[in-house]
């Protein structure tokens, strides 16, 4: 959540940004949109990276003090294996975003949430 607290939120778009005196800015329209799913993205990220990283410790710690046992040196094995290809997803996920962009040409940033609204 503190990811969330110390995020900018300077890109909400208000219905009226410059208030007459009495009235609030407070309203948030669909562009809001934006800035919450961006935000919403880059904290799934960053737990994904936590919880491959905590993995990666747990596989680690137990392939080491395994002492022999056959079925802890298993259990290591299949949470390292299963870290490692959550890393590969997450990694071919981004390149599979670039590959799209270079691809179709596109000048936008794809691995930034984008919302398209036309008047």
């Amino acid at each position: 959540m503190r990811l969330l607290a110390e995020t900018n939120w300077t890109g909400l778009k208000y219905a009226n940004p410059t208030p007459s005196p009495g009235e609030t800015a407070d309203v948030a329209t669909i562009g809001s949109l934006v800035t919450v799913f961006s935000n919403v993205i880059q904290a799934v990220t960053a737990l994904a990276g936590i919880v491959l990283f905590v993995m990666l410790v747990i596989g680690g710690y137990t392939f080491l003090f395994s002492g022999g046992d056959q079925k802890k040196l298993e259990k290591a094995k299949g949470t390292l294996t299963s870290a490692i290809i959550g890393l590969v997803i997450l990694v071919c996920s981004y390149l599979i975003l670039m590959l799209i962009q270079k691809a179709t040409g596109v000048t936008t940033d794809l691995t930034k949430f984008n919302l398209l609204i036309t008047p």
